[in-house]
């Protein structure tokens, strides 16, 4: 039943392939090819009297809020596609010629050279999460933690051939400069918060404040609220802006992917289970911490009704007075806690959900700093809600199944990162000195 639903899935991603009548437009400006839908409709059609045919109306973007395309869809057909894969050992359909096109396609689309200087991608605001204003345009940590995730996938799944070489190759070249991108100047401790509060305007090569952030950028909830013992990925950075929100599933995917360091991985699950009651409550999880309110509320998603502390925040609101009890929330912090030996955590968060959900007959989300409430408009008996907590329970009983589905370490794109923190570009940099200092 699971196989075929994921089979299902798949397929329903080639949409895109099979039939060129579809017109991703809005007004007269079409998005580049490899674009992969939010969502979809059924819808029958008559032929003549008696004959009928059921039509596909996919949704690139055109009719969600905010006309915003989807950037994650993609990525996340790309980590499905090799999650089949590995669960079935049916492999027959990623070597498809026409999949192999789809691959092809969204990484063309993903790694397609533009004017921006950072290896992380750039998207739009609301082209992730919700398809509205969340203040999180430029490069968000989830959209980073999915494309690293998906360029992993990608280059275990590629069929290699003269018409794949140089794809393989920007995709090294793109794994090894994104993960030190991320690893480096996404993090925050107490160690890089202090680094942060000194920071002066540098205008060198050799510049430490290199994207010319100002102390006053530190919000003053993060000054008591980071333990001692933990830290985790920032929710953005872009040129004089970071955004220091905690966002849940950005950190849980880095641990899955290695896109954190072994040590780093460790300080998000310490930091998770430090604030306990902010990140999980009495409902695990939240999508993010803090919530935005007031005048900053107005500004950053621009006075939307369903971004409110009492409102209709939906699935993938930006607040945090909400618990995403998902197949975006359950499963992947319970694969996080089986890669870093922590079953206690994802134990008890399952065990909570166990609890409650039957009892509120599968909410899609929850209201309140602590998940006390049912969402005021929250959908019931919600199926990701169902398929996220059973996905939880079965990796806690075959632990085993997550390690096909996380990555360890890779090496060789290590040795890369430690040669270039240690301006070492031009000399060639040992394996063992790479494995003598996965953290900096």
């Amino acid at each position: 039943m699971v196989h075929s639903e994921i089979l299902g899935s798949l397929f329903g991603g080639l949409w895109w392939l099979r039939d060129a009548s579809w017109e991703k437009t809005v007004d007269c400006y079409s998005p580049g090819q490899g674009l992969m839908p939010a969502s979809f409709k059924v819808r029958t059609v008559a032929l003549d009297e008696n004959k009928y045919e059921e039509v596909v109306d996919p949704d690139f973007g055109e009719s969600a809020i905010g006309r915003v395309a989807p950037v994650d869809s993609g990525l996340w057909w790309i980590i499905l596609l090799r999650a089949y894969g590995k669960l079935t050992g049916d492999y027959a359909l990623q070597e498809r010629v026409d999949v192999q096109t789809g691959l092809k396609m969204i990484l063309n689309l993903c790694l397609t050279d533009g004017f921006d200087t950072f290896p992380s991608l750039l998207v739009t605001d609301g082209s992730c999460m919700i398809d509205r204003r969340m203040g999180i345009h430029g490069h968000p940590l989830e959209i980073q933690a999915l494309f690293y995730s998906a360029l992993r996938c990608s280059r275990e799944m590629l069929a290699v051939n003269d018409g794949s070489n140089n794809l393989v190759r920007a995709i090294n070249n793109r794994l090894s400069a994104l993960s030190f991108h991320i690893r480096e100047y996404y993090w925050v401790d107490m160690k890089k918060i202090n680094e942060i509060y000194r920071y002066k305007t540098e205008y060198s090569m050799d510049a430490i404040n290199k994207f010319n952030i100002y102390p006053e950028q530190i919000p003053s909830w993060l000054m008591d609220w980071i333990p001692e013992k933990g830290g985790y990925m920032m929710g953005n950075l872009k040129p004089a802006h970071m955004d220091f929100r905690f966002f849940t599933l950005g950190n849980l995917w880095s641990i899955v992917s290695s896109l954190g360091t072994p040590k780093q991985n460790t300080a998000i699950l310490n930091l998770i289970e430090a604030k306990w009651d902010d990140i999980v409550g009495r409902m695990p999880l939240k999508i993010g911490y803090p919530a935005v309110e007031n005048e900053e509320w107005r500004i950053i998603t621009g006075s939307d009704p369903k971004n409110t502390i009492g409102g209709n925040c939906g699935k993938r609101s930006i607040k945090i007075y909400k618990l995403d009890a998902s197949v975006f929330g359950y499963w992947q912090f319970t694969m996080a806690c089986i890669k870093m030996g922590r079953l206690e955590l994802a134990q008890k968060t399952v065990a909570l959900a166990e609890k409650r959900l039957p009892l509120d007959r599968w909410p899609e989300y929850y209201d309140t700093r602590t998940g006390k409430f049912i969402g005021k408009q929250a959908r019931l008996y919600q199926t990701w809600t169902i398929a996220g907590f059973l996905a939880s329970k079965m990796l806690l009983e075959n632990p085993e199944m997550a390690s096909l589905l996380f990555w360890e370490e890779d090496y060789e794109l290590l040795e890369i990162y430690v040669c270039a923190l240690s301006k070492s570009g031009q000399k060639k940099c040992s394996r063992f000195a790479a494995k003598s200092q996965i953290l900096v």
